[in-house]
This record gives structure tokens, C-alpha cells and sequence, in this order.
């Protein structure tokens, strides 16, 4: 799945805005509007031990919650903010990491029309952080809340 040529400054913005996601080296696979692939390549995020380290896969977490929100959501009405998050390691991670991430087009509207109603509103959100194999190595659980600028 390529990105839109109409997507790609938007995703150049997201791939830079976070300083360390960029050093970091996470990348925007795919990126239509609720439906999102975000890759943590393996280098340069090895622990000690040579496994992709656990606070890169945490952050992989979170970006991707950023990447959905920004996906679904007008940025000059609306911003994301992670009220809480989890993140329950399967197996150790000793290849490039993935989440695919989605939102239907019922949850986004439902997530709008509360959020001009009361400025803000609440969602949750969990992402299979799968290796190159396929395997899931983690479980990432988020708590978000779109704010109404």
C-alpha cells in the first residue's frame, strides 16, 4: 500500500514533528483516512542484549495513536492527547516492528459530534505490535481523548 502523492507532506510533517520517533527511524507505511501502517525498523533500537529495545516499542505505541488520530481527524479543528497508556510484552522483538491501526467511519463521527458537543471526548485504542514473521511481540493500550481546538 503506497501513501497518496496528496499525503505525503502530511506524513513528512508526522515522521519529523517528533524528534526522537525520527531518530528513532519510524516510518509511515500506509496512511488513508482511518487506516494506518507504522514500521519501527530494528536498528538503531537494540537493547543491551540485541532485542529491539522496550521503551522504542512503547513509543511505537504511542506514534501510532498519533499517526491513527491524525489519519482520521481535521488537525485545524481537533488534537489528540494519551491520557494512559499500557504495554504488555508477548516475546522478545528481534526484527523490524509493525502496527496496522484502524478507526471506522462510524467511530470517527461519533468521536466529532462529541467532541463539538463537549470540547473533548474519550477513546481507546489497542495495537498488535507484530514482528517481520508475523508474530505479535507486544500489546499496546492506549487511552485517548480528541480535543476540540
Amino acid at each position: 500500500m503506497a501513501i497518496d502523492a496528496s499525503k505525503k507532506e502530511i506524513v513528512a510533517a508526522l515522521e519529523s514533528i517528533i524528534s526522537i520517533a525520527s531518530k528513532m527511524g519510524i516510518v509511515i507505511e500506509a496512511f488513508d483516512p482511518g487506516n494506518v501502517r507504522v514500521r519501527l525498523p530494528k536498528e538503531p533500537n537494540l537493547n543491551h542484549i540485541g532485542m529491539v529495545y522496550a521503551g522504542s516499542l512503547f513509543s511505537l505505541g504511542d506514534f501510532t495513536g498519533g499517526v491513527l488520530f491524525c489519519s482520521c481527524f481535521d488537525l485545524k479543528k481537533y488534537y489528540p492527547i494519551l491520557k494512559e497508556a499500557s504495554i504488555a510484552y508477548k516475546r522478545p522483538a528481534s526484527t523490524d516492528v509493525t502496527i496496522e491501526a484502524s478507526m471506522t467511519p462510524a467511530e470517527i463521527e461519533a468521536l466529532k459530534k462529541a467532541a463539538d458537543g463537549a470540547g473533548k471526548a474519550d477513546f481507546s485504542r489497542e495495537f498488535e505490535l507484530k514482528g517481520a514473521d508475523g508474530g505479535t511481540c507486544c500489546i499496546f493500550r492506549g487511552s485517548f481523548q480528541i480535543r476540540k481546538i
